[in-house]
Order: structure tokens, then sequence, then C-alpha cells
């Protein structure tokens, strides 16, 4: 069983920035893939980025794609999201989650085993 949790939300103006951290109880293996989500009110749950634990490439979504930076520290067990030039609609309770099958699409809340207990971040205009 995994433990995930996060820190790091807060209120920031738009234009802004905030890192995100998500901590693992236990170890993280290679075999691993770790991920953030969120969620606005009345929307459905939307992913955000994610990270497979052996160094490949990290996924982001377009809407976040050279704004938003994953990373990893493995030695941590933690992963980060790094959050530049935010914006109104990146307004949602963020969610790290995790799986031990990083093969398997990145995109997919319903593939993931593990999530936090979520963080809200607040972007004013």
């Amino acid at each position: 069983q995994v433990q995930l949790v996060e820190s790091g939300g807060g209120l920031v103006q738009a234009g802004g920035s905030l890192r995100l951290s998500c901590a693992a109880s236990t170890r993280i293996f290679s075999s691993y893939a770790m991920a953030w989500f969120r969620q606005a009110p009345v929307k459905e749950r939307e992913f955000v980025a994610a990270v497979r634990w052996n160094g490949d490439s990290p996924s982001y979504a377009g809407s976040v794609e050279g704004r938003f930076t994953i990373s990893r520290d493995v030695a941590k067990n933690t992963v980060y999201l790094q959050m530049n030039s935010l914006k109104p609609e990146d307004t949602a309770v963020y969610y790290c989650a995790a799986k031990n099958r990083a093969w398997e699409s990145l995109w997919s809340a319903n593939k993931y085993d593990y999530w936090g207990q979520g963080t809200q971040v607040t972007v004013s205009s």
C-alpha cells in the first residue's frame, strides 16, 4: 500500500507560480508512474502531467505544457509539479496519483491505484 501526501497548494494571483509536492510513504520503483490530476467544481477530474519513475520523458496535458513542469526526486520518493504563469482556469483541487504499471496509459485516472487527499490551488484574476 502506497500513501501519498500532497502539499504546496494555496492562493496566487494570475501570472504567479506555485510548486506542489507529493511524497510517497514507501519506495517507488522503476515500474511505477506518478501523475498529477486536477478537478475543478462541477468538472470531471482531468490529467495534468505524469512521469515514469524510470526517467522516461514526462507527459503533459496540452493546456499546461510549457507552463508546468513535473519532476521527481528518486531518493525522496517525491514528485513535484512546478506551476508557472498560472491562470484562473488552473483553479482546482490537485491530486497526486501513482500506479505500479508504468507501461499503461498515463492519462487515464482509472488506471491509477493510489491517490493523495488533494490540495487546493486557487488563482485569482
